[in-house]
């Protein structure tokens, strides 16, 4: 122990060891634990279906996330023949996430089938169970907002590397930015 000039006893330190570097790793380690519980308390209010397609992002393909309902005109639009069936079959080796939303938890896979969208082995269908309007309605998916329909994502190693939030998607373009997702740059 050693004392201050006022009288005060101190504890001694390591050697090399200052104030200033303790108070330091102390706030370092305030700052991680709170990242930690931010992180951590946002996933545990996530549905089902939300953990369910941040697992299928995770993996190392690239992997499109769409956002959809039958109701929507947009949405219609992008599902003709040389439209999803189509980009889907011509890309293989993306995995793809068809999201119904907005839709009142109804499962319409009975319209898809019959816009050729289904049976592709690369395509998972899933539907959020949120209402079209009121209580419960999905502003947001993974903590990213989600404002219009159809929106669509693509992923990569679990990080989102493109998103379109507005409207129906030009498929020449989404095929540059799987491209671009899948290269290594």
């Amino acid at each position: 122990l050693s004392e201050r000039s006022d009288g005060a006893t101190l504890a001694p330190c390591a050697p090399g060891f200052s104030l200033f570097v303790m108070f330091r790793l102390f706030a370092i380690c305030i700052v991680a634990i709170l990242s930690s519980l931010e992180a951590s308390g946002s996933e545990a209010r996530w549905l089902p279906v939300e953990k369910q397609v941040r697992e299928a992002v995770s993996s190392k393909d690239v992997t499109v996330v769409h956002f959809w309902a039958p109701w929507c005109a947009n949405c219609m639009n992008e599902d003709g023949k040389d439209g999803w069936p189509a980009f889907i079959e011509h890309n293989p080796d993306v995995k793809f996430v068809f999201i119904e939303c907005w839709n009142d938890g109804k499962d319409s896979r009975e319209y898809l089938t019959k816009r050729g969208i289904g049976s592709q082995p690369n395509l998972t269908l899933l539907v959020h169970p949120g209402p079209r309007h009121g209580e419960g309605f999905m502003r947001t998916f993974m903590d990213v907002p989600v404002t219009w329909l159809p929106t669509t994502w693509v992923y990569r190693e679990g990080r989102l590397e493109f998103a379109f939030n507005y409207g129906e998607i030009r498929f020449p373009i989404l095929q540059q930015l799987v491209s671009d997702t899948k290269a290594d740059w």
